[in-house]
């Protein structure tokens, strides 16, 4: 049996190499899983199975949904594939940087659809909006 000192060399071991590969992979993977949600939900925009039309033709409802939702999924393919393809990710991480302007106006022009009483308690719609300061710290990362 392992004496206690001999466990925490081989977890410190194990430890260094965890590390290396997240240090080595990490931002790989974030690009790669980014780029496949945005042209995952963008693709659903496109093909009109999008959960989040309603919420953008409210939150747009001065432009036609008939065209603008379409417009937004194609929008986000672009950002998707221009994470994908690496000498385009600055490209990609400017439109993103545009898009996610826009992911914030239901907060303000539509408080009723994300709010649940208080501002402390988001709906569903909310909770959808406000994860996009993770994609927002991702796309950081990234660039």
């Amino acid at each position: 049996m392992k004496r206690e000192s001999e466990l925490k060399i081989d977890f410190e071991r194990v430890d260094k190499r965890i590390v290396k590969w997240m240090r080595k992979d990490g931002v790989f993977l974030l690009r790669l899983s980014l780029g496949i949600i945005f042209v995952w939900f963008g693709a659903l925009k496109v093909i009109g199975t999008s959960p989040a039309t309603e919420l953008v033709a409210k939150t747009v409802y001065w432009v036609s949904p008939e065209w603008f939702v379409p417009f937004l999924g194609w929008w986000e393919v672009v950002i998707g594939l221009c994470l994908l393809w690496k000498p385009s990710i600055r490209l990609g991480i400017a439109l993103m940087a545009v898009q996610m302007v826009g992911t914030f106006l239901p907060l303000i022009l539509l408080p009723e659809v994300v709010y649940n009483g208080s501002f402390f308690y988001l709906t569903l719609e909310g909770q959808y909006i406000v994860k996009n300061l993770v994609i927002i710290a991702a796309g950081i990362v990234i660039g």
